[in-house]
């Protein structure tokens, strides 16, 4: 069983398994007990990448096997700071992508979408 709560105001899963990739849907920063991380980007990315890597091992699989990744931030002024935080877990360098949007799910600043290997 996962650590990461669902999200119960979407229809979606956590993640999909088929025999070649596991996609998991997007991450926010919140908490095993549903409680959002307040404090840095840092720190709100830290979490989302830490319930990804919940749901990834929950997969059968590991944080150093996705190979791509897809980051929403709210503002990117925040680029660098979340930058700071994703290089410390993903030395293997995936494909990805970066995109400032409008807004996010319950308004938060940082989301986290990736695609892993099996």
């Amino acid at each position: 069983m996962t650590t990461v709560p669902d999200i119960d105001y979407v229809l979606q899963s956590q993640a999909v398994k088929t025999p070649t990739a596991i996609y998991l849907s997007g991450s926010i920063p919140l908490t095993a007990d549903g409680k959002f991380v307040e404090g840095t980007i840092a720190e709100k990315t830290r979490q989302c990448i830490l319930n990804l890597k919940a749901i990834v091992e929950e997969a059968g699989s590991s944080v150093e096997k996705i190979v791509k990744v897809n980051i929403f931030l709210a503002d990117m002024d925040n680029f660098a700071e979340m930058n700071g935080e994703y290089e410390k877990w993903f030395s293997h360098k995936p494909a990805r992508s970066c995109v400032a949007v409008k807004t996010l799910p319950k308004n938060v600043d940082v989301e986290i979408e990736a695609i892993a290997l099996p």
